[in-house]
């Protein structure tokens, strides 16, 4: 069979059942998973010949892939869990109560950089679980607050879980590949540098999109959850909606750039957070007036889930209180640990030398193994023992984390068991694997890429990314399915294929704003249900800005500025958003006085509306 446009078709056939099962018909990913991997078994045997011992190959490397991917999950959500049990997390939450009652100050503080922290130890939807319940308590309308924590999984998510979609993601859709490795020793590098490379091109992109995405997110929350929707009541906090982009970005690049991809979310987060909680207290560049909700009783009945704001604290007697210094701690004990063993090289050396996996599995090329004490997972299960000891845990709060961890990680267990094996079916086909003289199918579908979008393919390249982790709930398994597709096609088309996987990257971290699973696990813990829909139509907007954004500054990063499709993207973009903000200066203008509750000074105020 040599007619392209059909067997891109084949290729993409496992792909496209996941997203009409998962959306169109609105079936659980457990269920969605196990199909895609039983079709893209069905194409790759029938349509490319692959022999059996390399599917069965295939599947076992995924299956120990989805193992390891597994227990940096479990790790993360048995730290979220013991922390919660321990009353670390309503101390944390008490940090940010007292420095404003400005809603969008407070958005800001506790969404994007508390969120991004907390995106950058954990990863995989947590933010937006531990950002929507903290919000509801300090009296955000239920929707409003998964709204924020949503919108945020975006800048940090390509580093989320130290690194995470990129060390496994990207290395491991990239991995195997002598493409690759060819690339990576034309540039000088060994391929795990070349994987840092792509991390580095990623941060910048994000950097660029990222900037305006506290700004977004006060906007969004004046527009569509205050008392007169009026969008530009947002605008009212853009110098420190700016500081405070600017004050995770930067510091989130120098860390990629001088510690490596695993420590820019999480230290810049870290880093962001410390410096604008401060120069909050000191009121600066705060707005003149405070923002506020309506009153409750003007709230329309979908914002409110079946949690009222301000229910579900942990209380605990003073003194049983976690402090300030103990609450934290476990935080700044991953960060500690996690920088030790990626830059001692003795404590690195030693840990990941102790691997688990096989080699030449089934008699095949395909090889896959795990490093148990060098993976996040070990960190955060270390620190949650430790954790148990510092706050004093009852056995009873220890057993109920391990329980609760267990129990949300047995619902992503069953999509990923089937969705990492999918994509390395997916992966795994073609002439070394089988009686054919066919590329992969990822290769099939460069080729067919590079046919259809040619010299602008960087402007499409990020929508497969949301694409693929809207399908999969995940930028790990988005950048896992695509990476080698995006390589592929930057080679195909003559530029640097580096730079089209990293915007893939930011295109799948983007697509975590509208990822089924993420909605669903942030409504839940607010008791917000049957409102999907409605966050997805509200997030989709600033998911399509990050992806135009990081699309056409991807096309600039590789051609340059001047006539061409990428700057009169980016140029169209821009125009855009500026004209939304002449008309909602216009219509706030035009529009009813403010409410007093909108007029309420702010403590410290020194900047103005």
């Amino acid at each position: 069979m040599d007619n392209l446009a059909l067997l891109s078709l084949l290729a993409l056939t496992p792909i496209l059942l996941v997203g009409v099962l998962l959306v169109g018909f609105r079936v659980p990913a457990m269920y969605a998973m196990p199909a895609g991997y039983a079709v893209v078994v069905a194409v790759a045997v029938l349509a490319w010949e692959t022999d059996w011992r390399s599917i069965a190959a295939s599947t076992i490397q995924g299956l120990i892939l989805a193992a390891g991917l597994l227990y940096i999950v479990f790790g993360a959500l048995l730290l979220l869990s013991t922390l919660t049990k321990s009353g670390a997390i309503a101390t944390i939450r008490s940090t940010f109560t007292d420095i404003t009652p400005d809603r969008r100050v407070q958005a800001i503080i506790i969404g994007w950089l508390f969120g991004s922290f907390i995106e950058g130890a954990s990863g995989f939807g947590t933010p937006a679980a531990v950002v929507a319940p903290l919000l509801l308590a300090l009296g955000f309308p239920a929707m409003a607050a998964v709204m924020v924590g949503l919108v945020i999984q975006s800048t940090p998510v390509s580093f989320g879980a130290v690194g995470t979609p990129i060390l496994v993601g990207v290395a491991g859709g990239l991995e195997g590949s002598p493409e690759v490795a060819e690339r990576a020793s034309a540039l000088g590098l060994a391929v795990p540098e070349f994987i840092g490379h792509i991390g580095f091109q990623t941060v910048l992109l994000h950097a660029v999109a990222g900037t305006l995405v506290p700004l977004i997110i006060c906007c969004m929350l004046c527009g569509f959850y205050g008392g007169g929707r009026r969008f530009s009541d947002g605008l009212g906090v853009w110098r420190f909606a700016l500081f405070s982009a600017f004050a995770m970005t930067v510091p989130s690049v120098l860390y990629n750039h001088f510690l490596g991809v695993e420590f820019t979310s999480l230290l810049g987060g870290l880093t962001g957070l410390v410096v604008v909680v401060l120069a909050a207290r000191k009121g600066f560049l705060m707005p003149e007036r405070a923002w506020d909700f309506p009153p409750r009783e003007d709230w329309l009945a979908r914002w409110s889930g079946s949690i009222a704001p301000g229910e579900g604290d942990t209380v605990l007697a003073d003194d049983r209180r976690i402090g300030l210094l103990r609450a934290w701690t476990p935080y700044l004990l991953v960060a500690a640990l996690l920088v030790a063993t990626r830059t001692v090289e003795p404590l690195k050396a030693w840990l990941s030398g102790i691997t688990v996996g096989a080699t030449g599995i089934l008699g095949t090329p395909v090889a896959q193994a795990v490093e148990p004490l060098y993976s996040p997972g070990a960190t955060f299960v270390l620190v949650c023992l430790v954790t148990c000891v510092l706050h004093r845990m009852s056995a009873r709060q220890v057993v109920d984390s391990w329980k609760a961890a267990g129990s949300q990680l047995a619902g992503a267990a069953v999509a990923l068991l089937f969705a990492v094996p999918l994509v390395r079916v997916f992966i795994n086909t073609g002439a070394e694997f089988g009686e054919t003289a066919m590329e992969s199918m990822p290769l099939t579908l460069a080729a067919g890429a590079a046919e259809l979008g040619g010299a602008t393919w960087p402007l499409y390249a990020p929508w497969i990314g949301a694409l693929g982790a809207f399908v999969a709930g995940s930028n790990t398994v988005s950048n896992l399915m695509f990476s080698l597709f995006q390589f592929s096609t930057g080679e195909r088309i003559g530029i640097p294929p580096e730079t089209v996987v990293a915007t893939q990257a930011v295109g799948g971290a983007a697509g975590n704003m509208i990822t089924v699973h993420n909605v669903v696990a942030a409504s839940a813990v607010v008791g917000l249900v049957g409102r999907e829909g409605d966050l997805i139509r509200q997030t989709i907007l600033p998911m399509a800005y990050y992806v135009l954004l990081a699309g056409s500054v991807s096309y600039v990063f590789v051609y340059g500025f001047g006539v061409n499709a990428g700057t009169a993207v980016l140029a169209l973009l821009l125009a855009t958003l500026a004209a939304l903000v002449l008309l909602m200066r216009r219509t706030d203008s035009a529009g009813a006085p403010r409410t007093p509750r909108d007029a309420a000074p702010g403590p410290g105020g020194r900047g103005t509306e």
